[in-house]
């Protein structure tokens, strides 16, 4: 039987908290970006504000250098300071980090960005950067910029922070988030709670504060891709569904410019070297330059001179539309499922909110306005909405603020099933894409032999009816259970999700309490294709799924009752003449070949032919039992 139940939100703190109540904690919103990140947090006035630096930029290039003239290898550049460097060291710079968090060299080798260093993986399967002598990861990367943002907070607040909220996109799976979090231990930070971006973006814009309804978030960034649907009713403000693209954004449109220049200059220059470091650096940014001013101005041109050559391109609005609009495009899909899993239509939304600086297109607000069909919310600065609300959250969870605000409950949801494998390789999900988080669900297994004393648990994610079409999470095995007898052991397995979104799974043993518990820590995580191909093809191989489960249903039953029978052979066979025990045995044998095959209903018809040859036995057996249990015994014992 299942069991449903709550987990409080944990908010709390990894430092000891301080004696002084009534003193203001100094707490931050740091929204780390694939392009730019901010730090934001409440001003003098109660208000959320981004914190600039000395020339008033608030946001930081999330860009990191390691020039070779750098004192120590330690001793990074980030931020402007970084991009500064980057055309004379652009094999030791890295930008748009974020996009391999939590990833593997596998996830990444299909995507059209390149890298200006070398790529390579670890032993647990993550992305390392070779960046001169060192080899970094992306967490590594991250921390730096963390650190930076800290830095800039601290200054401005007057202190140390006592903690920060970070926000992270919906749709980052478990090994996505566990990054982000190691990357904020890497900076030191006191990391209050992880965010997700368009639930940010939501209480920025004031939804949490008596604007009840339905809400769309529609998160276009530099290098990710959310669509969330809110609701908020009486001061709880929970995700209906989430969904989105981990690997899609404005750098992928700034591609496209940079594979349209590159090819034109090679035509120009036949012997044109792509893998030029320097020249993919400087592409970069003049295509991410004319697509900001495109966003301004029906036209921009750009101006390259590379090796005594100069490359002159102008490019227009309705071009660089063209060459974007299925990119932009793909995004309805998403979208269109997301409402879908809410259960919510376009005219049901009391507003659709921009998140990310790639909403500032006229195209994409366009689009969005044709697929909600209404206008949508851009009062807000899109680059920094996320950054505020994760400053308003912050206040909140640092005890700073009270009354009703301060008691808003924040429910995110599960982006993908989460299970575990049973017999012949099945799933069971215990927790379904799309569940409020935090919380936890608790289902009971078995064992499946005779004095079976342990039990593997392996930890899956994905929407298939079977192990192999799944992402596995973890594997670990429960020891100490008592020996029984087939099916007698109650093996309770709990799924805890917090609000995080990070999943902590636990098995005990019922009668004697024996448990095993294990953090899922996976070194990388899913990527949105597969994220979308596993949604798709749920759908499109349900009928085929549910005949695989069947068949293996149906051949975990069968051996289960040849053990039996064989087990009852052993100590009672000799109830049966020679003739029946051959009869039982020819029913045994069909039923075996039958579990060879694929037929679940043909082992189906050949348990129930053994289920009858076995009554004969069956009734002897307990004659047996009974006549032992009574002789040396009177009658009027049993009376």
């Amino acid at each position: 039987m299942d069991i449903l139940f709550d987990i409080a939100e944990p908010g709390q703190s990894h430092r000891p908290h301080q004696e002084d109540a009534t003193e203001r904690r100094r707490v931050a919103g740091i929204d780390l970006g694939t392009t730019y990140s901010l730090v934001a947090a409440i001003d003098q006035q109660g208000q959320p504000a981004c914190m600039a630096d000395e020339e008033g930029r608030c946001a930081v290039p999330s860009v990191v250098c390691y020039p070779a003239s750098s004192p120590t290898p330690l001793a990074p550049l980030v931020g402007y300071a970084a991009c500064e460097q980057a055309l004379r060291h652009p094999e030791r710079t890295i930008a748009s980090v974020k996009r391999l968090m939590g990833r593997g060299l596998d996830d990444i080798r299909s995507e059209p960005l390149s890298w200006s260093c070398p790529l390579s993986s670890s032993e647990g399967g993550m992305v390392t950067l070779q960046i001169g002598e060192r080899s970094l990861s992306p967490v590594e990367l991250s921390a730096q910029i963390l650190t930076t943002l800290v830095q800039r907070a601290e200054q401005a607040l007057g202190g140390r922070l006592y903690g920060a909220v970070v926000t992270v996109p919906a749709y980052f799976d478990d090994a996505q988030r566990q990054a982000t979090r190691d990357a904020c231990r890497l900076a030191d930070i006191n990391l209050l709670r992880l965010v997700n971006e368009p639930t940010a973006a939501a209480l920025a814009y004031g939804l949490d504060r008596g604007h009840e309804g339905v809400y769309a978030i529609y998160d276009l960034g530099g290098g990710t891709f959310d669509i969330s649907i809110l609701k908020l009713h009486q001061g709880v403000f929970q995700v209906l569904a989430t969904g989105g693209n981990s690997a899609l954004g404005g750098d992928d449109f700034d591609q496209r410019l940079v594979t349209l220049f590159m090819d034109e200059m090679a035509q120009q220059q036949p012997a044109l070297d792509r893998d030029d470091a320097e020249l993919l650096h400087r592409l970069r940014n003049e295509a991410r330059r004319v697509k900001e001013a495109l966003t301004r101005h029906d036209q921009a041109t750009t101006t390259l001179d590379y090796q005594g050559q100069l490359y002159q391109r102008l490019v227009t609005v309705a071009e660089l539309e063209s060459m974007v609009d299925d990119l932009i495009r793909s995004t309805g899909v998403t979208c269109r499922r997301a409402l879908k899993d809410a259960g919510v239509k376009p005219a049901d939304l009391q507003g659709v909110v921009l998140v990310g600086g790639s909403t500032r297109m006229p195209a994409v607000r366009r689009y969005v306005a044709q697929l909600f069909e209404r206008e949508p919310l851009c009062d807000l600065d899109p680059d920094q909405i996320v950054a505020l609300g994760a400053a308003w959250q912050a206040d909140l969870l640092a005890g700073n603020r009270h009354g009703t605000s301060g008691d808003l409950l924040l429910l995110d949801v599960t982006p993908l099933s989460l299970g575990i494998e049973t017999m012949g390789g099945l799933v069971e999900k215990i927790l379904p894409r799309n569940t409020p988080i935090p919380a936890g669900r608790a289902q009971e297994f078995t064992t499946f032999k005779d004095g079976q004393t342990a039990m593997a648990i392996h930890v899956v994610q994905g929407e298939r009816e079977t192990v192999a079409q799944c992402r596995s999470l973890a594997r670990f095995e429960l020891r100490g259970i008592p020996a029984m007898t087939a099916g007698a052991a109650r093996i309770r397995v709990t799924f805890q999700v917090d609000s995080d979104g990070l999943l902590t799974v636990t098995a005990q043993e019922q009668t004697t309490a024996i448990e095993q518990t294990v953090t899922v820590k996976p070194s990388y995580g899913l990527t949105e294709s597969e994220v979308a191909t596993m949604l798709r093809e749920a759908q499109q191989h349900g009928a085929e799924d549910l005949q695989q489960r069947q068949l293996q249903e149906s051949r975990v039953e069968s051996e289960r009752l040849l053990q039996v029978v064989r087990a009852a052979l052993g100590s009672d066979g000799d109830l049966l003449d020679e003739p029946e025990r051959h009869q039982l045995d020819q029913v045994m044998s069909h039923l075996s070949n039958c579990i060879a095959g694929d037929d679940h209903e043909a082992i189906r018809q050949a348990m129930t032919a053994l289920d009858q040859a076995t009554q004969p036995l069956a009734q002897r057996r307990m004659d047996r039992t009974i006549q032992t249990a009574m002789t040396g015994r009177r009658t009027e014992q049993f009376i």
